[in-house]
């Protein structure tokens, strides 16, 4: 009954009211048409002026859409407003202007979740690989200083020497008693059950999946409704703030795991700063399209804060070559980060070329690929850290 009065509707305006509403003719629905943007989607007065009739689903353009989806006029087109949650999932699989954002995020959080799976199994095995190795080569030594007190006592033993050789032996056994007892120590203290906590590893890890999941379920879903994008989009904002959040984990429990008072500051300083953003961001007002930048800056302040404990880890550990390498990897990070916060709050390239960029190749999309990077730059960090304090410990 409903797309009898759209069609009626249709009829009235193409022949001025002089049309039967039961004519054959009135079947030509625009709503039906294969291949054909819908020109009266999108804030409708009633329930069936939406972008989706009973046999398809339509895209649209900017101007045709609800306030609620309106984030970047310079996309003109191939938008999908308020379509059942059933024909939204499905759209993953079909091209639109969200179809690379989803693809992205969902593709990047497989791939750290793989990343999660080898670094629970594989990093421990090599682990204790590396370490039964240096137990047995230590542990060894016994053996030869052993043989070589013995050598001592058979060779060229006679009466006139037989309390220097005496002396000496005792001495070489003392010796190889000692040595045997520090080797000891040190692989229990390197034992697998001695290895340095993994929890701020694994807290980053799930951070960065956290904030992909999220990102790639909001840019399939928001379409819904105004409430699944109010919804969505907080858990959005959540994800990106639990990532930037758990990056500093690593980095200030392993850099600073002899001096628990600094340790304790940095992670509850950038704790803190965390959850005030995500306060912040349940805010209606904070997803308005012009406070785009200040967006772009909360999070962008939030990231820069993280040069304090880089900065403070140089001057500590510099002569370090683990403190080099991370600190590398780090910049790397906070560089794709940057970039991709720059390109998202000036909307580059697309505010160049209105239109041209609206299925590929616009700032959101490129967004998402540089927090990709950024997120794998700091993986690798990770796993120095671990190295680092698995061998020295405290």
């Amino acid at each position: 009954m409903a797309s009898t009065v759209t069609l009626e509707k249709t009829t009235t305006v193409q022949s001025g009211g002089g049309t039967d509403a039961g004519s054959p003719r009135t079947v030509r629905s625009p709503l039906l048409m294969k291949g054909r943007k819908v020109g009266d989607c999108g804030g409708g007065e009633d329930a069936t002026d939406k972008c989706c009739g009973r046999r398809r689903c339509e895209l649209v353009s900017y101007d045709r859409l609800p306030e609620f989806l309106k984030h970047n006029e310079f996309i003109v087109d191939h938008y999908r407003s308020e379509w059942p949650i059933k024909e939204a999932l499905l759209s993953a699989f079909s091209i639109h202007n969200e179809t690379i954002n989803v693809w992205t995020h969902l593709i990047g959080f497989f791939v750290f979740l793989a990343f999660t799976t080898c670094a629970a199994t594989m990093v421990p095995m090599e682990y204790e690989a590396s370490h039964s190795h240096l137990a047995t080569t230590s542990t060894g030594r016994l053996p030869n200083i052993t043989g070589n007190a013995m050598a001592l006592m058979t060779s060229d033993y006679s009466a006139e020497g037989a309390v220097a050789d005496t002396i000496i032996m005792k001495a070489l056994l003392r010796n190889a008693s000692v040595e045997t007892e520090a080797a000891a120590a040190a692989a229990l203290s390197s034992a697998p059950g001695h290895r340095v906590a993994r929890w701020p590893f694994y807290a980053y890890l799930c951070g960065a999946m956290f904030c992909l999941l999220m990102s790639s379920a909001c840019h399939l879903l928001a379409c819904h409704s105004e409430h699944a994008s109010y919804v969505l989009l907080r858990l959005d904002y959540a994800g990106i703030t639990a990532l930037i959040v758990t990056s500093f984990y690593p980095l200030v429990y392993y850099t600073f795991l002899c001096d628990p008072l600094v340790q304790a500051l940095y992670l509850g300083f950038i704790t803190a700063s965390g959850a005030a953003a995500v306060a912040v961001s349940l805010l209606p007002v904070f997803e308005r399209p012009e406070l785009r930048w200040a967006r772009a800056g909360l999070f962008a302040c939030m990231g820069m804060s993280g040069l304090v404990p880089i900065v403070h880890k140089m001057v500590v550990f510099g002569a370090r070559p683990e403190a080099v390498v991370t600190t590398g990897y780090e910049m790397a990070m906070g560089a794709a980060y940057l970039a991709g916060v720059a390109v998202y709050a000036t909307r580059v390239p697309e505010r160049w070329m209105p239109g041209r960029f609206d299925l590929a190749g616009h700032s959101h999309q490129l967004f998402h690929v540089l927090v990709i990077a950024g997120a794998y730059a700091h993986y690798l960090a990770g796993l120095v850290y671990l190295g680092w304090r698995d061998m020295d410990g405290c």
